[in-house]
């Protein structure tokens, strides 16, 4: 390398390590990294080859095997998750300049357990979701096709499990869940959200759900829905405020068509249908039927009209 080259090379590294950077480099709290996007997609793949075993994980299931192969699973997402775990509180420790802590090495292994414990009902509530889907479906084949094909299934899952996660209290290791499944299906979700049984999401890419939504049982939503916020407040030193409850509330069997927005803390009352690329911004009562305004048909002879 020539000494001209080095020399820039060096005064970029400088420039790259400047401690102004800081809040842009990620210094490990006790020695632990930042939660691994690999080892935590291997994790997901082990918990859906529990909540759906023979449809993931390279096993021929039977009545004899089904034990051992969820339990061979189970040791596995118990021995992964603890450590990303670990390393998410560790993340979010205010100990962090610290090397030791002990309230974070302790909570890990509790919580992995506790968030194991929730499996079993989560595959019941999957098992909804399936269900009202293949019934909502005419296309579909068999509840088995949904399972492993559909996307709204594989960002429900996703959802379901950061969820749980999410009400243990563990920090960081939601939101990237969510978000693996925000990238394969463009179905965006936040783990916080609040979301009943029997759920469907149709097609599915470009839905946004934010965080403060509740959603009952039995809705079902179409591709390019947004349930978002409007502009939110800000502190008097301008920043914004944090916590607002500033999304939808959708009520149950509430269907949603394809590209409608709903933005801010409105309500959507039960059995209510909202029309394809409706903007609505106001609540309404259960049994609505809100759709856009027909468009005109007007015939123009000769270049007359344009």
């Amino acid at each position: 390398m020539q000494n001209k080259n080095a020399h820039s090379l060096e005064k970029t590294i400088d420039r790259l390590s400047d401690p102004q950077l800081h809040r842009m480099i990620y210094m490990p709290g006790h020695g632990k990294p930042m939660p691994s996007a690999s080892i935590l997609e291997e994790i997901i793949n082990n918990i859906r080859a529990v909540l759906f075993p023979g449809f993931y994980g390279e096993s021929k299931i039977n009545t004899q095997s089904v034990n051992y192969h969820i339990g061979h699973n189970i040791d596995r997402i118990y021995e992964q998750l603890t450590e990303q775990v670990r390393r998410g509180i560790c993340f979010d420790c205010p100990n962090k300049p610290y090397e030791e802590c002990e309230k974070c090495k302790d909570q890990a292994p509790d919580l992995t357990a506790e968030f194991i414990e929730t499996l079993p009902e989560l595959r019941k509530v999957l098992g909804k979701d399936v269900e009202a889907t293949y019934n909502g479906d005419p296309a579909s084949k068999s509840q088995a096709e949904i399972i492993f094909c559909y996307p709204g299934i594989k960002a429900i899952t996703n959802y379901r499990i950061a969820h749980e996660l999410w009400k243990l209290g563990i920090p960081l290791l939601p939101r990237i869940i969510t978000e693996m499944a925000h990238s394969e299906t463009g179905i965006d979700i936040h783990p916080k959200a609040e979301i009943g049984e029997s759920f469907v999401i149709d097609h599915g890419t470009g839905i946004v759900i934010g965080a403060t939504c509740i959603i009952g049982n039995g809705v079902k939503i179409y591709q390019g829905v947004t349930l978002g916020a409007k502009s939110f407040p800000s502190d008097e030193d301008g920043n914004p405020i944090k916590g607002v409850e500033r999304h939808p509330i959708v009520k149950d069997n509430v269907v949603i068509y394809a590209e409608a927005t709903i933005l801010g803390r409105v309500t959507i009352g039960a059995n209510s249908i909202v029309g394809g690329n409706v903007w609505l911004t106001r609540s309404v009562p259960e049994n609505s039927r809100i759709i856009q305004q027909k468009a005109q048909t007007m015939n123009f002879a000769n270049g007359e009209g344009i």
